[in-house]
């Protein structure tokens, strides 16, 4: 009959047995680390919340300065002082000038001077209103019509134009309104004889070569007011 036993610890064979010192060794080193680290733990103190104020000095930046510089107020310039007033040693008084001498509150005047003021040997003024244009009615729109006054009378050339076929002797009669430089607008007919002839359209269509003065009143031309202007025509032969 066969029998077994266990080996001895001294029998095994010597990698087994540094295996087992090496665990055992770092079995008792993680041990110790773990008492450590339990050790340590200890809870942190509870900190009562504080009233104080707390200021933190910093130091001002260079920028800041250059800031403060330049909102500064620039020093005024000193105002130089005016020389003192020295007075001379002897004053001088000029004595004032003298006074141009007045003009005699009248004027010499001579016989002849005399005779020549007379206000009854001065020759009477004309009155302005007697140069005024003469009134002859009322324009197209209630305006004032004056009498034309030819400052060129219009030639035969001028007017024959524009005359009708075998026109009758007669006149035609218009109304315009004054322009710069003598001339005439707005040119209307008023009348015409003998009736039916177209006299007065054609002194409408040759008015554009007609030279008026503007009306006078005041001795003023009133350039743009009405005129009135009649051209009579007298046939010849036939």
């Amino acid at each position: 009959m066969s029998t077994y036993r266990l080996a001895a610890p001294y029998e095994r064979p010597p990698l087994r047995r540094r295996a087992s010192g090496l665990a055992l060794a770092l079995a008792v080193n993680g041990a110790l680390i773990l008492a450590l680290l339990t050790l340590g733990i200890l809870p942190l103190p509870v900190l009562k919340p504080s009233n104080a104020t707390i200021v933190d000095l910093i130091p001002e930046s260079h920028s800041k300065k250059a800031e403060v510089a330049k909102a500064a107020p620039k020093a005024s310039k000193p105002v130089p002082k005016p020389p003192p007033f020295i007075l001379p040693v002897k004053p001088t008084i000029a004595p004032p000038p003298e006074l141009p001498a007045k003009p005699l509150p009248w004027i010499e005047m001579s016989s002849a001077d005399m005779a020549a003021s007379n206000l009854s040997n001065l020759p009477k003024a004309v009155s302005a209103s007697e140069g005024d244009s003469e009134e002859v009615g009322r324009g197209p729109h209630g305006e004032v019509l004056y009498a034309a006054e030819w400052a060129r009378h219009p030639t035969n050339a001028e007017l024959g134009g524009y005359l009708p076929r075998n026109a009758p002797g007669g006149w035609g009669l218009i109304a315009c309104r004054t322009a710069p430089q003598n001339r005439v607008e707005d040119c209307i007919e008023l009348g015409q004889s003998p009736a039916g002839s177209h006299l007065a359209s054609a002194v409408r269509q040759a008015a554009w070569q007609f030279r008026v003065r503007p009306p006078r009143k005041d001795g003023k031309a009133m350039i743009g007011e009405w005129v009135r202007i009649r051209i009579d025509y007298e046939r010849i032969g036939g």
